[in-house]
């Protein structure tokens, strides 16, 4: 019997090649482990721990631009084109 997953009638389930595949390609885009020598493995769950980091210092980086829009917009002309501008990015 394999030990691979496989789809089982009407479930998604992700095979072994496919959180493989989504690792390695984690590995080359998160800057933390990037940068790192190409010597040095790095294990899948130290992977995905940096993947959930990133992710949520990138939300806490558009929350805070979002608050700096807010304040932004509340100290301009609200009829301004400048002012319409920063409600398209809010």
């Amino acid at each position: 019997m394999s030990s691979r997953r496989s789809r089982q009638s009407g479930s998604s389930r992700i095979s072994d090649d496919q959180i493989i595949d989504l690792v390695s390609k984690l590995r080359e885009l998160l800057p933390e482990i990037r940068d790192r020598r190409r010597s040095d493995k790095v294990p899948a769950s130290k992977v995905l721990q940096e993947t959930c980091n990133y992710i949520k210092n990138l939300h806490k980086e558009v929350d805070d631009l979002s608050s700096r829009l807010s304040q932004l917009l509340s100290t301009i002309d609200p009829d301004s084109p400048e002012a319409a501008i920063i409600r398209s990015l809010i």
